[in-house]
């Protein structure tokens, strides 16, 4: 009877990592969730990757679609739901530095439209004031019904933002022609 209980739970246990193993993937040691839901949608896992400053790992961001690609300029100029997701891996990131990044990642990937997405980028910034904190995690999520990024930390909505102009810098950050991180792009596309 030992026994046979001993393989009935050997069993379960087998069966129940499987089933983790089918929902998330490990990313640096961050548990990646394959779906996320946003707007009654369920969104698909394109690519995750990490993010590296000085050899000290930062973030583990990660792309979602509705509809899976490799062609960045498509993901950029497409008029879905998406969205970024965000989960920091260093006690030494702050709001500072993390909208002083996005900041410098707008100025490439925005160009010349950069004084048009100032006051957009500088109400992105405000919602990302609070305390930051290893493991939070930011969902920046894009509807395409009234066109605005949904700005969402630890499950809780901070804002929206508004322009699918402003859409496309904020994903260009990522994965625009000057990308903020080579690497990290590549990895998004699921290079």
């Amino acid at each position: 009877m030992k026994k046979i209980l001993l393989i009935i739970t050997l069993l379960l246990s087998l069966q129940m990592s499987t089933v983790s193993a089918q929902t998330h993937i490990d990313v640096n040691g961050v548990n990646v969730p394959r779906k996320v839901d946003f707007q009654g949608k369920s969104l698909q896992l394109n690519g995750a990757g990490g993010r590296s400053k000085m050899w000290l790992e930062v973030y583990v961001q990660a792309l979602y679609l509705s509809q899976l690609s490799q062609d960045p300029a498509f993901i950029m100029d497409s008029d879905t739901e998406m969205a970024i997701r965000i989960e920091i891996t260093s006690a030494l990131v702050s709001s500072n530095k993390l909208t002083k990044a996005i900041n410098a990642g707008f100025e490439k990937s925005a160009g010349s439209n950069i004084a048009e997405l100032r006051p957009r980028i500088e109400e992105l910034k405000n919602y990302l004031s609070d305390e930051i904190k290893e493991k939070d995690v930011f969902l920046l999520a894009y509807n395409p019904y009234d066109q605005t990024i949904n700005v969402i930390k630890n499950q809780v909505v901070k804002g929206k933002i508004s322009g699918f102009d402003f859409k496309k810098a904020l994903f260009g950050i990522w994965l625009s022609d000057k990308p903020v991180d080579e690497t990290l792009k590549k990895h998004l596309l699921g290079i």
